[in-house]
């Protein structure tokens, strides 16, 4: 089954260039485009798509609103941010906002196939242009043990928690178990959260944030 996408962006020209790249690729579908947030999530309501690609600044409600909209809602479409500023600021926002991916909108093309493959398969995006925004950390340490920071990185990567278990040689029950400390120590309640407090106190470097990103993820 082809990919559901809406897009959502107030510049015609942007949305016009995705919607048209989306109708090209025969694993997509579009199932509608909004200029506006307040559009966006009436679209995303109604059709319930795998993907929203959102411009992280639009009128009525921005990306990051409509991102933390769907999180409420407990609805399953995960969602790529587009933005044309790589600001420390707006990547944060909307990670934490539980957006799965961060696209600048002066990458390539193919950056934002990497991005929906990525999110897809449960995994985290980040543009690789964007790394700098996070290159700057706090020096205090998070106490992860050296085996839940691995957890973290692979479930980042894509990977289920099955396929953990299978590569690190432990239960599935113990992958969770690592999950649900690393939550309660970051004292948050998503991966991309705890990336992001994994960057903040130098748990994780930023290239190997962006090396992940770089990485074929396995498809769920």
């Amino acid at each position: 089954m082809a990919i559901s996408i809406i897009v959502a962006d107030d510049h015609p020209l942007t949305r016009s260039g995705l919607a048209g790249f989306i109708r090209e690729n025969g694993a997509y579908a579009l199932l509608g485009e909004a200029e506006d947030g307040v559009r966006a999530w009436d679209l995303i309501r109604e059709h319930m798509p795998d993907i929203a690609l959102l411009d992280i600044r639009m009128p009525g409600e921005d990306g990051v609103a409509v991102t933390r909209r769907i999180r409420a809602s407990g609805l399953r479409t995960r969602v790529i941010m587009l933005t044309s500023y790589d600001a420390r600021s707006y990547v944060m926002a909307s990670l934490m906002a539980g957006a799965s991916g961060f696209v600048l909108k002066t990458s390539a093309i193919r950056e934002l196939s990497t991005a929906i493959d990525r999110v897809l398969a449960g995994g985290i995006y980040l543009d690789p242009n964007a790394g700098d925004a996070l290159r700057e950390r706090e020096s205090a340490p998070a106490a992860l043990t050296a085996r839940e920071r691995e957890v973290l990185l692979l479930i980042s990567r894509g990977f289920s928690i099955k396929d953990v278990s299978g590569k690190l040689s432990i239960t599935e029950r113990t992958v969770q178990a690592h999950l649900t400390s690393i939550y309660d120590k970051f004292q948050c309640r998503s991966k991309g959260e705890a990336l992001l407090v994994g960057l903040k106190y130098g748990v994780f470097t930023v290239d190997e944030l962006l090396q992940s990103s770089a990485l074929d993820a396995p498809r769920p």
